[in-house]
Formats: structure tokens, C-alpha cells, sequence
């Protein structure tokens, strides 16, 4: 397992690596793949309340998480989205899919949406899981 990079950024990321034992990406030859990264802000605040801002955040820390592991191309070099949203509806799908149109207007990754009864932590409702092409 030597050949494998993990990174961590800083601020929130790098606390929950800390506290949970694990990394926020790890690098396997050119692909970047991102663990779930939720709708917490870069100290870690969590607003269970703003479903809108907590998918802005999740975005915002998927570009974190890909620039620690040394993808400029952010979110244009994404090509794969799994989302895990807690009581998903119509409501919180609109959000998701206008963010995405806005991240990504040059391509389409392949994205699969998942409904979940409950997140690692209170108040959580999106997790974003990608996977990304470093070159």
C-alpha cells in the first residue's frame, strides 16, 4: 500500500481525519477518489436547519478536498458524484442539481443519488462522494 497518497485539507477536513481515524482522498496513479464530504463549513460548523447552504458547503469542500490532493481542475475534472441525502425530496434535489449545473457546466459526470435515513452527524443532511481524474 505504499503507492497509495492520502491528503487531508486544512480546517475541517483535517480535524475529522484526526478525530476519525481516516483521510479525505487518496491518489491511486491519476485518479482522485474523495471520502464523503458533508455540508459543514471549513471550521466545521454545521447549520441542520439550511439544506441550500449545507449543499454549498459539501460542494465548496469536494474543491478542498481535490485541491489538497493536487487537482487544479476542480470540479471540471470530476467525472463521478454519488450523493447520500437524508429524507430526499423534491425540495432537496433542485439545490443538488442546480449546484451540480453550476460546477460542471463544460461536462456531465455520472452521478447517482441515494436517499438515507441518517448521516455521520446530527444535523447532516448531503453527503458528497466523488471521484475525480488528476492530469
Amino acid at each position: 500500500m505504499s503507492s497509495l497518497r492520502h491528503y487531508n485539507e486544512a480546517g475541517a477536513g483535517t480535524t475529522y481525519s484526526e478525530q476519525c481515524g481516516y483521510s479525505q482522498a487518496v491518489v491511486i496513479g491519476d485518479i482522485v477518489k474523495c471520502s464523503g464530504q458533508g455540508g459543514w463549513d471549513n471550521s466545521g460548523n454545521l447549520d441542520g436547519e439550511d439544506f441550500t447552504l449545507q449543499v454549498r458547503n459539501a460542494f465548496e469542500n469536494v474543491e478542498r478536498v481535490l485541491a489538497a490532493a493536487g487537482v487544479s481542475a476542480g470540479w471540471d475534472a470530476v467525472y463521478s458524484l454519488r450523493s447520500y441525502v437524508v429524507g430526499a425530496s423534491s425540495e432537496t434535489y433542485q439545490p443538488l442539481v442546480d449546484m451540480l449545473k453550476a460546477k460542471t457546466p463544460n461536462h456531465r459526470p455520472i452521478w447517482t443519488a441515494l436517499t438515507v435515513p441518517e448521516l455521520a452527524f446530527p444535523g447532516m443532511r448531503i453527503e458528497l462522494e466523488v471521484e475525480a481524474y488528476r492530469h
